[in-house]
Formats: C-alpha cells, structure tokens, sequence
C-alpha cells in the first residue's frame, strides 16, 4: 500500500501526459487560416485592415530577442509566422506575372 501511495502521481502524469499534449497541439493551431467564405464576405476596408495587423506582427516578432526563447515558443513562433503567410496570401489571392501570362498565350496559341 505504500509503494502505491509512492507511485500514485507518476501514474496520473504517465496518464494525463497524451491529453496535456493534445491540448497543447491545439493551442497551437487556434491561429487557423479562416475559410474561404468568410474572407469573401470580407469587405476591401477588412481585408486591408487585416494585412496590416499581419505585417504589424510580423515586425514584432523580427524585431524579438529570440535567444531567450524556449524549443516550444519557438515552434509556437513558426507555426503563428505560417498560418500569417497562409492568411495573407489567401486575402490577396493569386497574381500572375507578365512573363507567365506570355509564355500561357503562346503555349494556348500553340495548341489551338
């Protein structure tokens, strides 16, 4: 009975340790990149206003002292960074370049 008091709250941690990782996990994915209806129902004013809360916090971040940070904030960091990116080029869209509409003419042109 006393080896089982002893051994108690390393079996409660052995067993709480996967649900305590999991809740991590999704603290880390709340920052998701919102669903293509609502940035379509965004007007231009929102849109914007978001871009520039995006750039504003990725200044913040470039301009942290990130030595002092722990393995996992850094992770946390990166993973904020990728969902911004993902957000922001959802927001803009897809552009295309000059060269790339010429080369699709031509290839079009080509083939019909």
């Amino acid at each position: 009975m006393k080896q089982l008091r002893y051994y108690l709250p390393f079996l409660l941690a052995l067993f709480m340790l996967p649900a305590l990782q999991s809740q991590a996990a999704e603290d880390l994915t709340t920052n998701a990149i919102p669903s293509k209806e609502v940035i379509a129902n965004m007007t231009k004013e929102q849109k914007e206003a978001r871009l520039e809360e995006i750039k504003a916090r990725v200044n913040e971040i470039k301009a942290m002292d990130k030595s002092t940070l722990t393995k996992q904030e850094r992770k946390a960091l990166r993973m904020e960074l990728r969902s911004m990116h993902r957000q922001a080029k959802a927001i803009t869209g897809v552009y295309i370049s000059v060269g790339a509409l010429i080369i699709i003419i031509l290839l079009l042109i080509i083939i019909i």
